[in-house]
């Protein structure tokens, strides 16, 4: 497994270059550490859920780059647009309804996405390039060493943002006509 430093000179390119190639890689998100890989391959998601112990009910949160980039995996309504404006990039996610060219690894086998936007800059811009991508929080890791420690086996590269404040989260139901807040708190799940 490779480690390197957000900063360090070529770090996007190995990062995109990793899921490229089909690997998994681990990555400083907003409050915490981030196992990824490629949103649309089963495969992928699938061993984002295993590494991390997640159930079918409980499926990564798929990044995408902004509003813009929402139309590969879910359906935007105007809610979604205004909500996206005002919240991102953050760790607002947005369920809304999904694409039908999603792994069901992704929607819990249901009709729902979870999406953000993160203010991570390294995640947000890799998922500009790269594309949709499976995103979950490696527990309560903080730093990139815990993060390691906990699934590193798993990941074909490292990179080291030092260290995440944690923080909190919103999960915002915007599928209706009107926002629903479903969750807030380091933990979320939306159905």
């Amino acid at each position: 497994m490779e480690l390197i430093a957000v900063g360090e000179e070529g770090a996007l390119d190995r990062a995109t270059a990793a899921l490229d190639g089909g690997e998994l890689i681990i990555v400083p998100g907003d409050e915490r550490y981030l196992l990824v890989g490629d949103a649309l391959d089963d495969d992928a998601v699938e061993r984002v859920m295993r590494a991390l112990g997640r159930g079918a009910d409980d499926p990564p949160v798929v990044l995408v780059g902004g509003y813009e980039d929402l139309h590969h995996v879910a359906y935007a309504s105007a809610l979604a647009g205004g909500l996206s404006a005002r919240e991102w990039p953050g760790p607002t996610v947005l369920v809304l309804k999904a694409r039908p060219w999603l792994p069901d690894a992704m929607t819990g086998a249901t009709d729902a996405v979870r999406v953000s936007a993160p203010r991570a800059a390294l995640a947000r811009e890799l998922a500009r390039r790269f594309g949709p991508i499976a995103a979950a929080a490696i527990g309560d890791a903080k730093a990139a060493a815990a993060a390691r420690a906990q699934v590193g086996s798993h990941a074909a590269l490292v990179v080291d943002g030092g260290a995440l404040p944690g923080g909190r989260s919103l999960v915002v139901d915007a599928r209706g006509s009107e926002a629903k807040v479903i969750r807030e708190g380091t933990s979320a799940r939306a159905r």
